[in-house]
Formats: C-alpha cells, structure tokens, sequence
C-alpha cells in the first residue's frame, strides 16, 4: 500500500502536493513521485512490494490517463493476459492503468484487490477516485471553488488549511466510536465511502456505488456449504500472497488467523505477545504452528504505556477514535515491520462468519416495562442507565445499541448545549443499511459489514500498520468470500444455545487444528482501561475539565463512566489540533 495525493484546480502545485506527500511518508518510504500539467498535479509515496524496479515508478502514464494507486491487485497477471500492452513494467499498476484507459470505471468489477486510487484523463480533464469494495484503503477528499484535492489521510489535507470542526462528527464520534463516511471531523472534507466512485468533471462531482453485494440466502444444505466454502477459502488466501517482498502471516491465539494459515503452503507466521501473560497469546499460538508447521517467529511487546497511546492516537488517525485496541495493533505492526513489509491477517472473519458475541445475544429481547422505566429515570451517564438505555430499545435501535458506543441519551446528557443538534439523527449511518427484508441475524450481519467493519475495524488497522510502513492484506474480506457468505443462512453459523457462533469454520477446522484450540474463549486487545484510570483518576479528572473549558460537555463524569476512554481521546485530539 501506496500514499496517494492531488489537487486540480487554482490551488495545484509542484510544491504544495510535495508538502502532501511528505506527510505521508509513513505510507510509502521507498520513493515519491510527482506529474503535473494544466491545472492538475498528483503525487505518490511509495511502498515497493510489486515490482521494485525504477519501472514501478507512480504517479504513471498511459496515453492521456494518469495514475496514482494505493493498495494490491491480486489478479493482476490473469488480467494483464487480455490486454494488448505494450508493457513497461511487471506489476499491478500499470495493468490497472491500461484497464482504466480502455474500460473506465467499468473495469471496477473485473479487480480482486485492496485499493484507492485517482485516475485522471488529460484530455476529458476528468478526475476518478476509487475505494475498494470493503474499505480496506482510506481515500479523502475535498471539494475548492475550482476544483477538489484528495489524499489517503486527512493530515495531507490539512496542508490547504484547517476548515472548522464539524459539531455532529463530534456526536457521531461518541455515538460509534468513530466518525462514519462520509464524514470527517472537518468541515468539507469528506471520506470516500467503501465500494464508491467519485468523479469529478469541470466542477460537477458524481458519487456513485458500484459494488453491490445481494444479501439474498441460498438453499443449500450445511454439507454443500462447507465443501464450497472450503473450496473457496483454498482459491482465495493464497492468491493474497502475491508479492516481490517476503510476506508473512499474523497468528494470534483466534480461528481466524488460523484458517488464514492452514491454507498456506508452510508460510512464515508472526505472533506477538505481551510482558503481562494473561494478556499474551503466544503458547495458543505456538501450538498451531508447531501444529501447522510454519516457520514461526515470536515477538514479545512491553505493556502497553497509556500516556503513551494517548498522545500517539491523534496523531495516527487524525480525528477522534475509541478503540482502544488501536495501540495493541500499534505495537504489533512495529514489531512485525522489523521481518516483514506484507503481512496477512484474520480481519472480517468475525463479521462474515458471526463471530462476535451479538450473535447470539437475542437483540432486543430484553427491552420490557421495567427497563424502560429505568432507562429514563437513571443518572443517564451511569453504568447501570447505559445498560438499561440499551436493553430498552427493539428493532434498528436495538441493533445499533449492539454495535455502538454511548447511546444517544448519554450523548445528549453528555456535550453542552453549544454541540447538541435538536432532533439529531443518531442512528443515520445505520439507517442506509437497515433492511427490514432480512432476518434478524442477516440484519444484524449486513450492518456489520456495511458500517462498523470499514470506519471502525478497517480504519484502524489501516492506520497503526501503515503507520510503520507495514502492508496488511485481510484474504477473508476477499469480495468473493464475502458474496458468498452472504449468501449462507447465519443460521448455520450461530448456536445461541451454547453462545457461539462461527459453526462452519468450526466444523471445517476443529479436525485441522490441536484438540481443545477452539474451545479457546475469545479475547481482544483493547486496553485494560478501567483500572488504569481506577489508579489514575486524576487523569479524566483533568482531560474532562479541559474538555468543559473548551464547552464541549456539560458536565463531570468519574472512572466509572462506560466509555471514559473516548473522552481521553477525545481531549487529545483538542489538544493536537483542535
């Protein structure tokens, strides 16, 4: 994965696209390239992993078309069989760029890849940006009075200027935990949603999806869906692999990187762990490789400093996100970085094959006269009101509540008089993907896939991996996998009896796999941030007083308060740029 940056218009230039660029140096340290002509000018910071010749060289030109791309084309080669070249070059790039010159945006469906790009053509004086199916690659954007600049990462933006602080990205913020396409925490600039077009053309900008995945169930017994997506699984992760660079597997103690690495021909796995041992994973990693013979390397990270994380975390994302997982990810995309440029991970298989406990949870079951009462008559920042709050809600609410940060109440109580939007909408970004044509389960799957996996889960590996230059290649949210699970009743995959879910990967692995590994309760990286503030409470204490004297909330909140870690973030991003 490549940086990539623009501007068309008055405001294009040699030396401000430069300055872009330089801000994203993290993105692609082996070589910068510039082309500018007539009002245009793109830029490029490359990370070499196909190719690595001066042949390789981005921004790239094909008769009027100018290229610069960001991501991997796995199917490159099959592709570059049907075009008529001629060739300079033996990596994705410049198929990618004939494709665009030939076909236009229609050559979209025919990718298998990660990817954001921007095509512009000379001669129509039109611009094309593109993000991949799923969002695995980041791609902003920002309209001028003549024109529009993009780049991979809003820091790159900011050298045009800082617009002002958009108020409701602030409450989308602490309703996710992250601010959803497409929108940013600035005014005017936006995020390029996951599986959209955008052209512009003599000032007129077109938005367009083109990725249109059918959540339509097949009939198909467990049996046969298990030899396809066994069959499936077999075409898909090796061809992820692809790479003029050594490439290497995460396996953590979770089902997923296992899979990954099952079907491998005795790849090189990468597992980190922690000095505090009941957080590491490493001997439930160990076990699988010695199981599935990879050639293993073990790295061990220091716990993580939290005074630390906070004042990195603004400057990895450039606007407001809770995950406190993200400097977990951090500290293991630097480690890896030291063997490995490429690295494949389990990311989406939660989602794709339900695996995250909201499965099997019974969504809005609980929601009776009791808990609502308490749910309006609670302190509302409360643990036990945030509780109530979401136990009270049935239908998209319910959903939402299952996926989201604090609730709409909590937020409301929460931010001063100054940020609050009468009658705001909360639930916005989830409402374009409700379906109320689905069954509670694919319901629950479809939001997963179209909200929370791309601005939240996606965004943030993005970020910390490439934040040390480390390519990361997700193989089960291969648009092919995903079409096909979608397309897999959720019923075979849940058992809310046992409270599991995952039941055909279970069944495909557990004979494949060291007995007893998936009976492994699941685990995540986020932080142990409650008792660290329990220790430190003058640190809320003190983020949450700033925060009043900037008057963005309203009122105090202690250690208890759910979701503290977002208004740590929160503060530091004020400090950082706000």
């Amino acid at each position: 994965m490549c940086g990539i940056v623009g501007i068309i218009g008055s405001r294009a230039s040699v030396d401000t696209a430069t300055r872009m660029s330089q801000r994203l140096r993290h993105r692609g340290p082996d070589g910068e390239g510039v082309w500018s002509g007539d009002g245009a000018v793109l830029a490029h910071r490359r990370l070499a992993i196909l190719d690595l010749s001066e042949a390789g060289h981005q921004p790239m030109l094909f008769g009027s078309h100018v290229l610069t791309f960001g991501g991997e084309i796995y199917n490159y080669e099959k592709l570059r069989s049907t075009l008529p070249g001629p060739w300079n070059s033996t990596g994705d790039t410049e198929v990618l760029l004939h494709l665009l010159a030939t076909e236009g945006a229609a050559c979209l469906e025919r990718l298998v890849g990660m990817f954001a790009f921007a095509s512009w053509d000379r001669d129509q004086r039109r611009l094309l940006l593109v993000r991949d199916r799923l969002g695995i690659k980041p791609l902003y954007y920002q309209l001028l009075p003549d024109g529009i600049a993009f780049a991979s990462e809003l820091k790159a933006l900011l050298v045009l200027g800082k617009p002002e602080i958009d108020r409701s990205a602030v409450r989308d913020f602490l309703f996710h935990g992250y601010i959803p396409a497409p929108k940013s925490i600035y005014q005017g600039i936006r995020k390029l949603p996951a599986g959209h077009t955008l052209t512009w053309a003599a000032g007129r900008v077109s938005l367009e999806r083109y990725w249109h995945p059918s959540p339509v169930l097949a009939a198909r017994s467990a049996d046969e869906t298990l030899q396809q997506l066994d069959a499936l699984l077999r075409k898909v992760v090796p061809a992820h692999t692809v790479s003029d660079v050594p490439v290497g597997v995460f396996l953590s103690g979770g089902i997923d990187s296992a899979l990954t690495t099952y079907y491998l021909e005795r790849p090189h796995t990468y597992s980190l762990g922690f000095d505090a041992r009941a957080r590491s994973e490493l001997d439930a990693a160990r076990r699988v490789a010695l199981h599935l013979n990879t050639l293993h390397t073990e790295m061990t990270a220091q716990a993580a400093d939290f005074a630390e994380a906070l004042e990195a975390i603004p400057q990895l994302f450039d606007e407001p996100f809770g995950d406190s997982a993200a400097w977990s990810n951090s500290l293991i995309a630097q480690c890896a970085r030291r063997e490995v440029t490429v690295a494949l991970s389990g990311e989406g298989g939660d989602e794709i094959f339900c695996g995250y406990p909201r499965y099997w949870s019974r969504i809005g079951a609980r929601s009776n006269a009791l808990n609502r009462l308490l749910a309006r008559h609670l302190p509302p920042l409360s643990r036990l009101a945030h509780s109530m709050q979401r136990r009270s809600y049935t239908g998209l609410p319910a959903f939402a509540a299952s996926l989201g940060g604090l609730t709409a109440n909590q937020v409301d109580s929460l931010l001063s008089r100054d940020w609050l939007e009468s009658g705001y909408d909360y639930l916005w970004f989830y409402r374009q993907f409700w379906r109320d044509d689905l069954a509670p389960l694919a319901q629950l799957r479809w939001l997963d896939l179209n909200t929370d996996l791309a601005e939240g889960l996606l965004t943030k590996v993005d970020r910390t991996s490439m934040a040390h230059s480390l390519e990361v290649r997700p193989p089960l949210l291969d648009h092919r996998l995903v079409e096909f699970m979608l397309s897999v009743d959720p019923q075979l995959l849940v058992d809310p009896a046992k409270r599991r879910g995952k039941l055909l990967v279970r069944t495909l692995m557990e004979p494949r796999l060291p007995p007893g590994y998936l009976d492994r309760p699941k685990s995540g990286f986020g932080l142990p941030v409650h008792g660290w503030l329990k220790r430190r409470p003058q640190v809320l204490k003190d983020a949450v007083r700033r925060l009043m004297a900037r008057g963005v909330i309203a009122r105090p909140v202690n250690v208890e308060f759910r979701r503290a870690w977002y208004l740590l973030v929160l503060d530091r991003w004020f400090t950082a740029f706000g």
